[in-house]
């Protein structure tokens, strides 16, 4: 094992710089907010912000998101008539500060002379200024009568949209609240040990040369206390390490635990962007493996990540812009034709098991996308099981809660495919916070996402 040295300079921080100006935060996590309710993911929801502020917005906006729900039936409370969608994302943006401050809080004068700032800033929301004043003055007299009267309402007490409580609590009867409770806490950033090339200890080392706190989680995992920029990573452009949920990184070692790795065994990475499983895939193999693996994804823009990824690890992959769901387009052309050893497919879902990582999903998705994604799934589980050889695994994964996107999609498929078993593996992973055991193998401290994970094998004929 190689071990990894320390860069020349500190990582740069990722929380917010408290010499930002609150009123610029403000406007563009309102901003953020405003295109999230129209449909927009987080991802690009702060497209306008000047990149110098985005990380400080950025943190502003997940902590609105987290708190969406009770801020929202507080400005009910001051507001009955909802007001325009610029004010009112503006006065619910300062209200998640005002209820729920931050690690480092403003004080009330502070926050409130802000806040009109930034509703005189944008003509959108420059007449509302006033009443966005008066607003969170009368929130800051009478808080305590205001957050008793709204203590009972489940969407602001659990800060997720009603039908996604009541469907959690359906399912989940006895989890319900660890998984919703989980999900309106920040996620650590996590990072994955490319064991070619370190090892957790070693890393943890590394980092603790530069003043960088974490902690060794399990198997390949360090889980870092505070959130750094991958730049500031030792190694990390050498591919010593990865950026990835501990839950995320069961997939690698489930489907290629076991098999021989010093053959050259034909694997399928079926929806594989942004490539972190790949990668995952080829570090667990190593570098004289002589595996052949190829990476679908049906976006070309997401597919130059894929390669970008490859290139950082230094290990091969052959990446190909082509949907899954249609081998007839990619499986003779570009694979021979020839069944594959190993598939995994970590089929599209409703993210509904990485909120505590995007806030903004459960605010996105609507009941009826379950659905429609389970079709999507079940698709891509009945084109892809053909070109599995006969005592080859598939596993399947989703990053979701949802039964219709885990275990009753894969009792559906067995109920119809008398060539495939079940082998051992997790089934749903529920996210769980870091002061949870959570319901992951070795968890260790700092939680872990949702998940579900069935490994599928083809019978012998």
């Amino acid at each position: 094992m190689n071990r990894v040295s320390a860069p020349r300079s500190l990582p740069v921080p990722m929380a917010a710089p408290r010499s930002s100006a609150l009123a610029t935060l403000l406007h563009d996590a309102a901003a953020g907010l405003r295109e999230i309710r129209g449909g927009r993911s987080g991802a690009v929801a702060l497209h306008a912000a000047d990149t110098r502020q985005r990380p400080g917005a950025q943190a502003l906006l997940y902590h609105v998101l987290r708190h969406l729900g009770l801020v929202e039936a507080l400005r009910a409370q001051l507001a009955p008539r909802k007001p325009a969608p610029a004010a009112d994302a503006l006065l619910c943006t300062a209200l998640a500060l005002a209820a729920v401050p931050q690690e480092h809080p403003y004080d009330a004068f502070t926050l409130v002379n802000q806040a009109v700032e930034a509703a005189k800033s944008d003509a959108a929301t420059r007449g509302q200024a006033s009443f966005i004043n008066a607003c969170l003055r009368r929130f800051l007299r009478e808080r305590e009568a205001l957050m008793s009267a709204v203590a009972g309402d489940l969407l602001a007490q659990w800060n997720h949209p009603l039908w996604w409580i009541r469907r959690v609590q359906k399912e989940w009867p006895e989890h319900w609240q660890q998984i919703l409770r989980a999900n309106n806490v920040q996620a650590p950033m996590v990072l994955r040990v490319n064991e070619q090339k370190s090892t957790p200890a070693q890393y943890v080392q590394a980092l603790t040369a530069i003043n960088i706190e974490a902690f060794e989680k399990n198997a390949n995992a360090v889980v870092l206390m505070s959130a750094v920029s991958v730049h500031g990573l030792p190694g990390f452009a050498e591919g010593v390490v990865s950026v990835q949920d501990a839950s995320a990184q069961a997939a690698a070692p489930l489907l290629l635990g076991g098999l021989a790795l010093n053959e050259p065994l034909r694997v399928l990475d079926a929806c594989a962007a942004p490539g972190g499983k790949t990668a995952h895939l080829l570090e667990f193999a190593g570098a004289d493996s002589p595996m052949q693996l190829t990476a679908l994804d049906v976006d070309p823009q997401r597919c130059i990540r894929i390669e970008e990824t490859m290139q950082r690890i230094g290990l091969r992959a052959q990446v190909l812009a082509q949907d899954a769901a249609r081998p007839q387009d990619w499986w003779q052309q570009y694979c021979a034709g020839e069944p594959f050893d190993a598939i995994l497919l970590d089929a599209p879902c409703t993210a509904s098991g990485i909120v505590r990582r995007h806030p903004d999903v459960r605010w996105l998705r609507r009941e009826s996308d379950i659905a429609q994604l389970a079709q999507v799934q079940a698709r891509l589980l009945v084109k892809l099981w053909p070109l599995l050889r006969p005592g080859g695994r598939m596993l399947y994964a989703t990053c979701s809660v949802f039964r219709a996107e885990g275990q009753q999609q894969i009792e559906t498929f067995l109920a119809r495919n008398s060539d495939a078993s079940l082998l051992p593996s997790p089934g749903h992973i529920l996210p769980a916070a870091a002061d949870t055991e959570g319901s992951l193998p070795d968890n260790g401290p700092g939680g872990h996402d949702g998940f579900f994970y069935a490994l599928l094998q083809k019978t012998k004929r």
